[in-house]
């Protein structure tokens, strides 16, 4: 048995994991990337042969996990793609509207290229496409064993992180011994608003985990409540627009749950609210069809009557002219993708309002580097968006407590669920990250290590596991995984500082690693 780390290893986008057990092959997730670089990145060739594949297992229906299959497909793929029925019905939303979005895209710069001369540009995928992935879906239930082929059996479990999301378990048998590997997927937070928390899984020999937010805590939900209301109201003092780029699927539902609870508290008079996304109106509604998957909180409003999806003043905008007529309203709150700005409505909204310092930005989820909410995050004053250069002046205010993932507390809440030791892969984190989180897992007695982009790993059922010489990733600078992991150190020690003083062998030993340091900085470590 083997498992390759194709993507989401060292970042947190393009998850995809290739696993061989017998002769039968097949992925964990096929995400697209996102940020630098990322349409070359894209269209790279697979690092496999497209008919030695047998399945894809999807967790879930965000774009970095699901993106690329349809370009899977447009390069002869055909087998079944596992998922849960809400995770089938996101992906054709998401799916679509990415295609349309690569169309227009696509045209635009075949514009740009034929007048130097170029041939014209092609999309990643088109509609087709995409029409061709839907029919590979094979929806399954949550909690159901099913098998996949004679040697690899699965089962799908609450991941509690969007709609439709899962981990997945596989019980995957070889020469008579049958090894447990469960991929995390993206996991939600323990005590969540809008879903439900994450199953419980004890059992797995090994166990794949993500680590976006492995190296710090978020607030708790009621002071991330506190934090959004705050803002919303000195935001709205302004009379400017409060911009919210958000991702249209889980991230745009629990901001509409939010602005519908402060109406309901009295809190929040009626304003005008736009949700200027097609896509986002849709998945809305499955969030509605969906509701006995969501939270007690959710369904016991709505046993009452009360649409925690629809706060007094909504309106929904489709057309793109209408889009553009929020232009005319200086007044309002308008939430729109996506949630990196790195397209779709909002970078519309940015270009016509970025520059206002009346207006408000309010960035509700994770900026990946290298995009343009990472960006205007980081406190860029000017930026070019749209084909425009525009000053960067709205208030810019960053709620990190909405968050669909887990923070440290809930991934390690999460791995201490496990009953018989498994090893975890630390994945889909950015290194710091990633590397903060093994540390957290091996204080707690737990096994762990950190993979490299394209490294693979042989698995045996004795819970061993050798690496297979790889492709070579990016280099990285000499002796900076020693200077990551002294920050990491220093980290820890500061967790105990006084203890530390209060001991004089301690002292010492701080004071020779200075020394040593103070060497090492003047360069005369050398010889």
């Amino acid at each position: 048995m083997k498992i390759r780390f194709l993507g989401a290893a060292g970042e947190v986008t393009g998850s995809c994991y290739r696993v061989e057990c017998g002769g039968y092959r097949f992925l964990v997730d096929c995400g697209i990337h996102q940020g630098a670089n990322e349409d070359e990145r894209n269209r790279e060739p697979f690092p496999f042969a497209l008919g030695e594949l047998d399945a894809v297992f999807l967790t879930h229906a965000h774009m970095d996990h699901s993106g690329r299959i349809p370009y899977l497909v447009r390069q002869g793929f055909g087998g079944p793609v596992w998922t849960t029925p809400a995770a089938a019905r996101l992906v054709e939303i998401l799916w679509h509207d990415s295609a349309r979005l690569m169309k227009e895209e696509a045209e635009w710069r075949t514009r740009k290229a034929s007048r130097r001369g170029l041939p014209p540009v092609e999309p990643l995928y088109d509609e087709d496409d995409v029409d061709k992935a839907l029919k590979l879906l094979r929806p399954v239930e949550w909690e159901t064993r099913n098998s996949a082929s004679a040697g690899v059996a699965f089962s799908l479990h609450d991941a509690g992180h969007i709609l439709g999301s899962s981990s997945i378990a596989f019980d995957l048998q070889e020469e008579g011994k049958t090894t447990r590997i469960v991929f995390s997927g993206d996991l939600g937070q323990q005590f969540p608003a809008v879903d439900r928390a994450p199953s419980v899984i004890r059992e797995a020999d090994y166990v794949l985990i993500e680590s976006t937010y492995g190296d710090r805590l978020h607030k708790d939900d009621q002071a991330t409540r506190e934090e959004f209301r705050q803002v919303i109201l000195t935001a709205l003092k302004d009379r400017g627009k409060v911009l919210i780029p958000s991702f249209v699927v889980d991230r745009a539902q629990r901001i509409l749950f939010e602005l519908s609870l402060m109406q309901v508290e009295g809190l929040l008079p009626e304003v005008p609210i736009f949700l200027d996304s097609p896509m986002g109106v849709r998945a809305t509604d499955l969030y509605r069809a969906y509701g006995d998957t969501l939270s007690g909180e959710v369904r016991r409003y709505a046993a009452s009557g009360v649409d925690l999806f629809s706060p007094k003043g909504f309106k929904s905008v489709s057309s793109p002219e209408d889009s553009q007529k929020l232009n005319e309203i200086s007044f309002c709150i308008i939430l729109a993708g996506s949630g990196m700005c790195t397209g779709g409505r909002i970078v519309h909204h940015l270009k016509h309002g970025a520059w206002n310092p009346k207006n408000h930005i309010i960035f509700v989820g994770y900026q990946a580097y290298g995009t343009l909410g990472r960006r205007i995050v980081d406190g860029e004053t000017g930026l070019r968006i749209a084909g425009e250069e525009v000053a960067i002046k709205a208030q810019v205010h960053t709620i990190g407590g909405f968050s669909a993932h887990a923070d440290r507390d809930d991934l390690l809440a999460w791995a201490g669920n496990y009953t018989t030791n498994p090893l975890f892969f630390v994945t889909h984190g950015e290194p710091r990250a990633s590397q903060a989180l093994s540390v957290s897992l091996q204080e707690r007695g737990l096994r762990a290590i950190v993979p490299s982009a394209g490294q693979e790993f042989l698995i045996e059922p004795e819970v061993s596991v050798r690496r297979v010489p790889a492709a070579p990733a990016a280099p990285r600078r000499e002796g900076q995984n020693v200077l990551d992991e002294l920050e990491l150190l220093l980290k820890w020690l500061r967790r105990d500082e006084e203890g530390l003083m209060g001991s004089e062998e301690t002292r010492n030993l701080l004071l020779s690693a200075r020394t040593l340091l103070e060497v090492a900085a003047r360069g005369k470590g050398g010889a």
